[in-house]
């Protein structure tokens, strides 16, 4: 089985469906990043999520899903463009010991004291189309206060609450892949009379149907037999599948952006403590290094681009 992100409708158009599987992805982002196990599950299932609410939405630009912690996770990213490449990665609080054993709940792992926050950002590719960059911010906590036990709950609930659309959100994830489920209720006109359209019924229908699916079924499933396991009564029409994959977008030219933003000044001085500027990829591990040649190029030209970096210290 390969990466594969597939769109489907069900029966008469009520309910549509994004199902991905992540292998070779989810192989190459645990290559570049190593992380704890409770953290790269969540890692892989970010991914996964920003690929399915891509997968759902007519927008061209990419989808970051963002989670900052208060807990021993401090960040969290995933970001997937429009031609589904995905890059995601973490960071740890830094006075983590290693030796000590991460919380398995969500709870504890990013908001244990409440001040922990999830948002999606939809930044458009093209800045000519008119379109504006858009944020959602997605709760933690359900709203009793309490802190949803999962990924998929907390974005279920946002998509229920702030976009309006009853969903149902499954994402699983094993050290050999990282899949996900979405189904969505399309709009409609509820049921007047005999005969009439029933979107809710429908959407009920596929969801009773989607809920008897495991974990383990998702893992080991493709695609196209999760589709027939659940819905082959329902006359699923399957669209074209996409080949998600991962694809980092930091270069040379946009570090070159962000050292103009710090400034010649700082520049100059960490190269006059260190012999170079190291700037190091935060999603794949890229290094880019700069010593006073280098630097002096950098400030020939005084464009500034967006940051997508750190340095290395």
């Amino acid at each position: 089985m390969s990466d594969q992100l597939v769109k489907f409708m069900l029966g008469t158009g009520h309910v549509r469906g994004v199902l991905v599987r992540l292998e070779s992805t989810w192989a190459e982002l645990q290559r570049r990043r190593t992380y704890p196990q409770e953290v790269a599950a969540l890692v892989g299932q970010m991914a996964a999520a920003s690929a399915l609410l891509a997968g759902s939405l007519k927008f061209d630009g990419a989808l970051i899903l963002q989670i900052q912690g208060d807990g021993p996770l401090k960040l969290a990213v995933a970001e997937c463009q429009p031609d589904f490449g995905l890059r995601a990665t973490a960071k740890m609080a830094d006075d983590l010991q290693e030796a000590v054993a991460l919380p398995q709940d969500l709870a504890s792992l990013v908001n244990p004291d409440g001040k922990g926050r999830c948002a999606i950002t939809l930044d458009p590719r093209n800045p000519e189309s008119g379109l504006q960059p858009y944020q959602g911010i997605v709760a933690l906590t359900d709203e009793q206060g309490q802190t949803l036990p999962s990924l998929a709950a907390m974005l279920e609930q946002y998509l229920a609450q702030s976009e309006q659309i009853d969903s149902l959100l499954l994402l699983a994830s094993n050290d050999e892949a990282v899949c996900g489920l979405l189904l969505q209720r399309m709009p409609g006109e509820k049921q007047t009379a005999e005969g009439a359209e029933q979107p809710d019924e429908d959407f009920q229908r596929a969801r009773h149907l989607a809920a008897t699916l495991t974990s383990d079924e998702l893992l080991q499933l493709a695609p196209e037999k999760v589709l027939r396991r659940l819905f082959w009564e329902e006359d699923a029409r399957v669209f074209e599948p996409k080949t998600p994959r991962f694809h980092c977008t930091c270069s040379r030219d946009r570090v070159v952006g962000m050292l103009r933003m710090l400034g010649r000044e700082e520049v100059e001085s960490i190269i006059a403590e260190r012999g170079e500027v190291d700037v190091r990829c935060e999603f794949c591990g890229q290094g880019y290094a700069f010593d006073a040649i280098d630097a002096a190029q950098v400030f020939v030209n005084t464009l500034v681009q967006p940051p997508v970096a750190s340095i290395r210290h």
